[in-house]
């Protein structure tokens, strides 16, 4: 069993796993692929994901019967003792604010305990208009 899930990936890679895999709900695909076209296929995925995610999880024989392979994803999987495990980044996701000279800090607070979050000018409800 194969299944590959894909995040804010382009439309055309999507159609180009479904010559292999069946797509159960948007970016969720599954089927059963020899390991030579798994390898092909993810091959694939990581040549045209670009700023998207990819999670590819297929049966191989041992302990847990499972393996993984992560493509820009902040998860990696790690093994532990023989069990593959998917650790979180422990860093914050965010960067200090640059202190604005006019602003009046609180009592005890400094300008390094402000934080912004980096993905957030990204977005489109946070962009100026």
């Amino acid at each position: 069993m194969t299944i590959v899930v894909l995040t804010a990936v382009p439309p055309g890679l999507r159609g180009h796993l479904t010559r292999w895999l069946l797509e159960i709900s948007p970016g969720v695909f599954v089927g059963y692929v020899s390991a030579r076209v798994r390898q092909h296929m993810w091959e694939r995925v990581v040549e045209f994901v670009e700023d998207g995610r990819a999670l590819l999880v297929y049966a191989v024989s041992g302990e847990q019967r499972l393996a993984f392979e992560v493509h820009g994803h902040d998860w990696t999987p790690v093994d532990y003792d023989g069990v593959m495990l998917m650790r979180r980044q422990t860093a914050p996701d965010y960067v200090p604010a640059p202190s604005a000279p006019m602003r009046q800090q609180r009592a005890g607070s400094t300008a390094s305990d402000e934080t912004v979050w980096k993905r957030r000018d990204a977005r489109k409800k946070f962009r100026k208009k």
